[in-house]
């Protein structure tokens, strides 16, 4: 019996902030009725580093140019579903295909005339990971259908309470990928059923909006993964700053670092981090077009960078 050919492909999730919303870049392949993250073969021949790659074959189907890139985790579970677009010349489920995931900030979420690429808001696949507005409906749906599953199961009650932040238990943002993977298990993520070749099996309204939109393969695992890299990594490194354009008011980069923790936070004791931190300066002149009165625009001080040891942003929370 011949082995299956193996496939190293390249996934990318492009995060970008647009009107004050994280949104990642999403494509849909032909043919399929979920859309997906951009996605890409390696070719070992032709391709000298999987980061070359990525850019090339992203730039090739939005037709524009990456700029902060990191690798995120590769991904290799049995029965990845690779779109028969990807694969040249492999029936779909025939390659064992591997991915190489990856993370890519940009700060300006380029209109892109591709062909059946655009820009979605993250809370269209994950509606309970926003907490802005305090704790979201998507959770009330969402709780019921855990206990169901965890009935007479005390380490998966245990699980879902602390995933989740049920019955009083704390919330913690950066657990994006543990939540998704324990909606897997239980079944209720709807890629489960389709995973196993079966039909989603029919779910109230208010639960089936809950759980968010599905996407193809596993790329909704992917982006998961990349937004939990994220809000962790808000805290200890200044991403948040490739997500900015060169000038920018504070609270244009509060809501930006909002947007990707999906919490609320402390005006002044955001504002006094950042003083501490001597991570921005004020550039001596204001913004007018915020709409109400004129905002001091700042920059990220880049060259701190390679000066000293740099953490990322302090995130206080707004307390009820």
């Amino acid at each position: 019996m011949e082995a299956a050919p193996v496939v190293i492909g390249l996934s990318a999730v492009v995060v970008a902030v647009k009107a004050g919303e994280a949104v990642v870049l999403t494509v849909r392949p032909p043919g399929q009725p979920a859309s997906g993250l951009p996605f890409g073969p390696f070719d070992p021949e032709g391709d000298r580093t999987f980061e070359l790659a990525l850019r090339a074959f992203v730039t090739a189907q939005t037709r524009f140019d990456l700029g902060y890139v990191e690798q995120l985790y590769t991904f290799g579970d049995k029965g990845r579903y690779a779109p028969v677009a990807v694969v040249e010349g492999a029936r779909a489920g025939a390659a064992r295909v591997i991915s190489v995931g990856y993370l890519a900030l940009t700060p300006k979420a380029v209109d892109t005339t591709a062909p059946d690429t655009a820009w979605a808001d993250w809370t269209r696949f994950f509606p309970y990971e926003d907490w802005r507005e305090g704790r979201p409906d998507a959770l009330d749906a969402i709780a019921p259908a855990l206990e169901r599953w965890a009935a007479g199961r005390p380490e998966r009650a245990a699980r879902a309470r602390l995933a989740f932040a049920l019955d009083g238990a704390p919330w913690n943002e950066e657990r994006v990928l543990e939540r998704y993977e324990l909606l897997y298990e239980a079944g209720l993520a709807p890629e489960a059923a389709r995973d196993r070749g079966e039909a989603p099996p029919p779910r109230p309204e208010a639960l089936a909006a809950a759980l968010g939109e599905p996407m193809i393969s596993d790329h909704r695992r992917i982006l998961a993964t990349a937004l939990s890299r994220l809000r962790g990594k808000l805290k200890y490194r200044p991403v948040v700053f490739e997500l900015m354009p060169q000038a920018f008011t504070l609270s244009a980069l509060q809501r930006a670092v909002e947007a990707i923790a999906g919490v609320p936070l402390h005006k002044q004791n955001f504002r006094r981090a950042l003083e501490r931190a001597e991570l921005v300066e004020g550039l001596g002149r204001v913004d007018a077009e915020t709409g109400g009165r004129p905002a001091e625009l700042f920059r990220f001080r880049r060259e701190v960078l390679s000066a000293r040891p740099v953490s990322g942003l302090s995130l206080p929370l707004l307390r009820d």
